[in-house]
């Protein structure tokens, strides 16, 4: 089975609609098709960089397809109803009770509060979500409206999550427009999953720099 096939599915594609629905109507940003995508080209991204195997890369792009279905049933801890979810849907189609498994950790694990990067896949995974951070995820046309998340994803207007040449280092650097925000207000509502990306990136052998606006601040 494949991350194509996944992706393709009419079933996994509605309930990632409704999913995004739901959160739509909570007032969340936008975690449809164009998050999921962003976070499977992430992951596939750090863990090719990083030398592991294809099956692996394949299986971190299906965690990251399907890791958000669980605001179906609820945003509070939708990491955990993600996961009995995706194991139900991996296993319906026939996937190896392994590989099942890996990927029912690592969406299980992906949330900050309870998440913990116990494997490459999870930690990947975590990089790859967190940093997802950028202007088109507001949904909200009126910036006088704005809440705390609305303006600070607003605030960023350029995104890179990159390796450096010797593999020692990932960093997530940010453009953001202090007219808007403070970099206090980032670190307000950001710093918990800063803090998760560290400790994902010590999973995977690299150390987490943080850059917004040519300052070096993690």
């Amino acid at each position: 089975m494949t991350y194509e096939q996944i992706r393709k599915d009419p079933a996994i594609r509605t309930y990632i609609s409704q999913a995004d629905a739901s959160l739509k109507a909570l007032g969340y940003t936008e975690h449809s098709f164009a998050h999921v995508t962003t976070v499977a080209e992430r992951c596939e991204y750090i863990l090719k960089t990083m030398g592991y195997p294809d099956r692996l890369i394949e299986l971190s792009k299906i965690s990251a397809f399907l890791h958000d279905i669980g605001n179906l049933v609820n945003r509070v801890d939708h990491s955990q109803s993600g996961a009995v979810m995706a194991f139900r849907i991996l296993d319906k189609m026939g996937f190896e009770a392994e590989e099942t498994a890996m990927i029912t950790t690592a969406i299980g694990n992906h949330d900050e509060g309870t998440g913990v990067p116990v494997s490459p896949l999870a930690a990947a995974l975590i990089i790859a979500d967190k940093s997802d951070v950028r202007r088109s995820r507001v949904r909200n046309t009126d910036p006088s409206t704005f809440d705390a998340h609305d303006r600070v994803n607003y605030s960023v207007t350029e995104t890179s999550l990159r390796i450096d040449e010797k593999r020692a280092e990932i960093i997530l650097e940010l453009s953001v427009n202090t007219d808007m925000v403070s970099i206090m207000d980032y670190f307000e509502i950001f710093l918990e999953r800063m803090i998760m990306c560290r400790k994902a990136a010590q999973k995977l052998g690299l150390r987490f720099r943080l850059i917004i606006n040519d300052q070096r601040l993690v």
